[in-house]
């Protein structure tokens, strides 16, 4: 198992970089995931996706289908992929703090 440092604290990572403990994610962990995809900035429509994302695990502990986040965001897949360039489940999900969704290859 691997772990990443965000400021003092070191985080525990599958071997796809998917947070082990959803719990320690935070907005600062949010941002480095990001910028480790290449993504300097999160707009608000970043945030919007990813607030989505987590409320829906919180509430049934698992990720949102694609499908379901494309409805739900009002946003096409490639607009999706346009916000997260790795895609809505090694993108999204992980910046999201989220473990890696069952079916992610």
């Amino acid at each position: 198992m691997d772990s990443i440092r965000i400021g003092d604290v070191e985080l525990k990572v599958d071997g796809d970089g998917f947070l082990q403990d959803p719990q320690l994610w935070s907005e600062a962990v949010a941002a480095e995931f990001a910028r480790l995809d290449g993504i300097e900035e999160l707009t608000p429509k970043h945030w919007e996706v990813i607030n989505y994302i987590r409320g829906f695990w919180k509430e049934s502990d698992m990720a949102p289908t694609v499908r379901g986040l494309c409805k739900q965001s009002g946003l096409r897949l490639q607009e999706i992929y346009g916000l997260f360039p790795k895609g809505p489940a090694r993108g999204a999900c992980r910046i999201a703090g989220l473990p890696k969704p069952d079916g992610c290859v």
